[in-house]
């Protein structure tokens, strides 16, 4: 009986031990196809275990703001092309410094927004997965190019 007990023990840890990294490879296969693919919602999705509903809710804000951020970036780019212009062109000191208090401002602007959207999508998840997404997401939006909408962390812009 003695060895009973310590035999079904032994073999209960090893399928719990199983089970643990079967259930963990499966996961990040999941994230790295998503990686490969470059598909940012199907990262979301997978890296934070968000539920179908959930993920429709966050499909649905990333999809809207995209078009924003768009235009966000779209402006951050014309405001840079006229400020070099004016350097190009040799404009004085105080034209440059308005261009570039222009561009500042509407990278500051889009910035703004971007931590609001992510924001938002964040209180699509769990608080656990909300948290963590938070953390990952949150510090890299100041690094954006702003040469077109973030993808949520697959592919991040770069200035």
């Amino acid at each position: 009986m003695k060895h009973l007990v310590t035999t079904l023990t032994v073999l209960s840890l090893v399928a719990a031990a199983v089970g643990f990294t079967a259930f963990h490879t499966v996961g990040d296969a999941q994230v790295k196809a998503a990686l490969e693919q470059r598909d940012a919602m199907a990262w979301l999705r997978t890296e934070f275990a968000l539920t179908d509903a959930q993920y429709e809710r966050i499909k649905t804000l990333h999809d809207h703001y995209s078009l924003e951020c768009a235009d966000h970036c779209r402006a951050i780019q014309e405001a840079e092309q006229a400020r070099d212009a004016l350097k190009a062109a040799g404009a004085d000191a105080s034209r440059l410094a308005e261009a570039e208090r222009t561009v500042q401002h509407l990278e500051l602007v889009c910035e703004t927004a971007i931590a609001s959207h992510v924001r938002r999508c964040a209180a699509e998840m769990s608080p656990a997965s909300a948290e963590r997404y938070l953390a990952l997401v949150l510090p890299k939006i100041a690094d954006f190019d702003h040469r077109a909408p973030p993808d949520v962390g697959v592919n991040p812009h770069r200035h």
